[in-house]
Order: C-alpha cells, then structure tokens, then sequence
C-alpha cells in the first residue's frame, strides 16, 4: 500500500499563473508544480477543481528548469466548463504525475520518427517532439489533423520546433479549410507506403489511433499510442479505466503496439462506462 504515501500521489494545492486562449474551445493554463514539472512526455496528472470533480489531463508544456507546466484543456464537459470559466490567481489540486509516458530509446533519439497528432491529441505529442528533437540525430515527420482551420493547436509552435530542414511538419483538416484535405491517417497512409520509421507515435481519437495501429501492423513499424479512458484513482485500484488486462490509468496510458495485440477486441471496440459496465465506442 505503499503507493498511498508516494509524494506524487499526494494532492498539492497550485495556483494558476497565467491563461492562454488557444482556440475557441481550447484554454492553457500555466502553473508551479515540481513534481508534475518532472513528468515524462506522455504522463498525466490528476486535476481537482473546487466544487466539481477531479479528472486527468496531459500536460503540453513541461519545463523542469523553472518547475512549470501547462495543461491545454478542451471544454467538453461539467468540470472542463467549469476550469475555462477560472482565473490567474485561482487554485487547483493536482496529484501525478501518474503512468507510464512515450517510450524513447537512445536508438529513437538517433533515428526516424513519424508523429501523428489527430485534434487535441497533439497536446502529449508537442512534449514528446521537443524531447526528440534535442538530439540533432533525429529526423521527425509530423503530421497534425483536426476537423478544421479554427480547432487546429499548436501549428506555429510544432513549425518552430521542427525548423530545421532534416524535419517535416504537415497539416490536414477534413474540410480542406487549411493546408491538405482529409484525415491524418491518410496522410500518414500515404508517406508509410513510401518510406520506413523507426518509430511511429500517435495520440487522438481512437478510431484514428487504431488506423494507425492498422497502418503500423502492415508496415511492420514499432507503434505507441497514447489511450483515454474514464480514470478517478489515477494508481491502477478502482478498475474504471481497465481495457482487457491492463490498467490505463498505470500501465498506460501509452501503449506499444505489442500491448495493442493483445486487446485488439477492445481497442477502438469498448470502453468503461461511468458504472464501470462495457459499453461500445460509437
């Protein structure tokens, strides 16, 4: 029982330093945390939020060096609605950093890597593309997609990260609103028909992360995704976030193509309910 005493795991009381709006539906916010400031890209941390509910999110900015990080939230639901309505100067509770991040080998740091991001998906991929590009060795190929112009994150930030000429950044929306027309997936289809990787990293909606799984399993190229689920311990006890024999919440949530194999009736199929039944993807 020790995980109970971890200092991770104990709720730690932040205050909000400075909010972005990043898109009609997408807000940053900025705060001091030591410990969540130490996360691997790809780990979550727990978020309470006064007077509502405590739920996980990725972080999109980590910065050991002034203990800094940023969670780049969606307005999707009660306690979502309600962290976009708060303020510089308000609290929150955080526990985490919990999981397990991106897998990246010192081999990976040297080699050929293909991101692909599908709408706020690309909030734990950024971390993930700066930590590669530190070593000047590796050559990264990202692609983002989201529905349209105005829900697409972080397009100038990837741009600047990937500047350099060996990398490549490509962008895709469904309606063709910006840069090339269609899925990501497609996108990705088309360059992994083409060219071999080292790796492949993707995180997004699951019917395009399983697409991608698809394309990997065809090319034979080493996979990560990073999965969602309903989570309310965070340290892999109440079972909520459970798909076949792992635990999102601490054995993800990213997940090795290997580990993908093994759930393939699962992935993309079912899910937990908020009662903990299985109920279908729709």
């Amino acid at each position: 029982m020790s995980v109970y005493l971890t200092a991770a795991n104990q709720l730690r009381t932040v205050k909000i330093a400075e909010v972005k709006n990043e898109t009609d539906n997408v807000k940053s916010f900025i705060f001091c945390d030591e410990a969540a400031s130490h996360a691997q890209p790809g780990q979550f941390v727990m978020i309470w939020i006064p007077g509502v509910d405590e739920i996980p999110m990725s972080l999109s900015v980590i910065n050991p060096r002034r203990n800094l990080v940023t969670l780049s939230v969606e307005k999707v639901g009660e306690a979502t609605r309600k962290l976009h309505k708060m303020k510089i100067g308000d609290f929150l509770g955080v526990r985490g950093p919990f999981g397990k991040g991106y897998r990246v080998t010192e081999e990976l740091k040297m080699g050929k890597v293909m991101i692909a991001a599908g709408g706020t998906g690309v909030i734990s991929l950024a971390p993930l593309c700066e930590e590669l590009v530190k070593n000047k060795k590796c050559s990264v190929t990202f692609l983002l997609g989201a529905k349209t112009l105005s829900e697409l994150l972080f397009v100038e930030r990837i741009r600047s990260i990937l500047a350099d000429s060996k990398h490549r950044f490509m962008v895709a929306t469904d309606d063709g609103s910006y840069s090339e027309r269609g899925l990501v997936t497609t996108v990705a289809e088309s360059i992994l028909a083409k060219e071999r990787f080292d790796a492949v990293f993707a995180c997004g909606p699951e019917v395009m992360m399983h697409k991608m799984f698809m394309l990997c399993e065809r090319s034979k190229t080493p996979f990560q995704a990073s999965l969602e689920r309903f989570m309310r311990c965070a340290i892999g006890i109440c079972g909520t976030c459970v798909i076949g024999k792992y635990r999102v919440c601490k054995d993800g949530p990213v997940f090795s193509g290997e580990e993908l194999r093994t759930v393939r009736d699962e992935f993309n199929v079912l899910k937990r309910g908020f009662d903990g039944r299985k109920i279908r993807f729709s």
